[in-house]
């Protein structure tokens, strides 16, 4: 999930974003920089007014002219610019085009209209289609690109001076650029906060995604209100630090590359006019972007990119995916090879990674498997030893019987055999009598 669009209230306000940590060789007298700013800002307003052209310092306005001006070394604040453009061939969909595009496809959800999933007003009183956008969409599930790892080859050679990001899928973190060199532009999912501005607390991604793909609507631990992660909605103002670092970092750029960016959006788009009027601007997209607007050139916003008139001395438009004019820019650098070997081998680690926590998941989904078998089985030995108990009871039970029956039978025969025997003592007894009888009468 790249390129979020943008809010219409932009007024630069607390967010909580930290500061870059290396302000203290960026501007060591934030006044004396904003100063600068204003004057650069004024210079390109009378420039483009009067029609005046900034220094030329390309040799020629093609991809070849661009790497011989970095080979030159004289280029050594390179500002890259970037879009979803860059994260398409990630699998990660950017938001524009008409059939591919995540506006095209969010039918599924019921919206009232496809911006609306990124609406806060609509996201506080329905955050179920956001949530369940970004469990299709989440960080970690998605590798790098090769325009992501030329920008970290980039930071490797000591001339990136700052990466600036529309996009919020993390993945220019993921290829190895730390916070100091990104200002994301949109928010990120690396961070989130409460909603509620009576707690703002604030949860890492890991929590985020534990909530996300447990199908659970995340809920504050300390005030149960909604959490949401650090990403720029409609109605919600752009990091402070965007605006704080850009004052400082334009200026300073000798070469600005735009890639992935259909330059639509306010105010990332005016950040080409951020820089001087001699700085060369590359452009690799699929369309020429960021053309200059007659209105907008005259109040000096905007810096419209020329790439076709007569005119034209220092943009460069390279019509292309963003990883293949990385690479062809690479290949005119003599860094071809290089780049696509991070490539191989930063790709090799992440799936190294996922293999070992697939089998860490499956190892303990087996264990808890053998446990709980074990469980059932010694409830079952414990449930055939208490029916052995009752059978040996029953069993026990029914030679009692039988030998009180026995019992009762001998006491009865014995009775039955003395009541026979008292009756034939008694007739004896009556026989000698009568025989006595008939003696005493002869």
């Amino acid at each position: 999930m790249s390129d979020v669009p943008e809010s219409s209230n932009r007024e630069e306000v607390e967010d909580n974003t930290p500061e870059p940590e290396e302000q203290s060789d960026d501007s060591s007298d934030d006044g004396e920089a904003s100063g600068d700013t204003e004057m650069d800002f004024l210079r390109n307003l009378f420039s483009k007014t009067l029609g005046i052209s900034g220094e030329k310092v390309l040799d020629e306005l093609t991809l070849e002219g661009v790497a011989s001006y970095i080979q030159s070394g004289k280029c050594k604040n390179i500002i890259c610019m970037v879009g979803a453009g860059i994260s398409t061939s990630a699998g990660i969909p950017d938001f524009r085009s008409p059939d591919t595009g995540l506006y095209a496809n969010l039918q599924k959800y019921s919206l009232p209209y496809p911006e609306a999933i990124f609406q806060i007003d609509y996201f506080k009183k329905h955050p179920e289609p956001f949530f369940a956008l970004a469990r299709e969409l989440y960080p970690g599930q998605f590798k790098p690109t090769v325009c992501h790892y030329f920008i970290k080859l980039l930071k490797d050679k000591g001339l990136l001076k700052r990466c600036y990001s529309q996009n919020i899928d993390t993945l220019e973190r993921v290829a190895g650029l730390e916070g100091e060199d990104l200002i994301e532009a949109h928010g990120t999912f690396y961070t989130s906060h409460c909603v509620s501005f009576m707690c703002r607390k604030e949860y890492d991604l890991d929590w985020m995604k534990e909530k996300i793909f447990s199908d659970d609507i995340p809920k504050c631990d300390k005030c149960s209100n909604l959490v949401k992660p650090d990403i720029v909605f409609f109605g919600e103002n752009l990091p402070k630090r965007f605006f704080t670092s850009m004052t400082v970092d334009f200026p300073r750029c000798d070469l600005l590359i735009i890639m992935g960016t259909s330059l639509q959006v306010q105010p990332f788009a005016a950040l080409v006019g951020r820089v001087s009027n001699s700085c060369p601007r590359l452009l690799i997209n699929l369309e020429k972007a960021g053309g200059a607007d007659p209105l907008l050139g005259m109040i000096g916003i905007g810096g419209g990119m020329d790439f076709d008139s007569a005119k034209a001395y220092r943009d460069v438009a390279h019509i292309s995916t963003c990883d293949d004019g990385c690479l062809a820019l690479a290949e005119l650098l003599g860094w071809k090879v290089e780049l696509e070997e991070m490539v191989k081998r930063e790709h090799e680690k992440i799936n190294s990674k996922a293999e070992e926590k697939q089998t860490n998941q499956s190892s303990g989904a087996a264990g808890k498997a053998e446990s709980g078998k074990a469980e059932s089985g010694k409830a079952e030995s414990g449930k055939a030893e208490s029916g052995k108990a009752e059978s040996g009871k029953a069993e026990s039970g029914k030679a009692e019987s039988g030998k009180a029956e026995s019992g009762k039978a001998e006491s009865g025969k014995a009775e039955s055999g003395k009541a026979e025997s008292g009756k034939a003592e008694s007739e004896k007894a009556e026989s000698e009598k009568a025989e006595s009888g008939k003696a005493e009468v002869e």
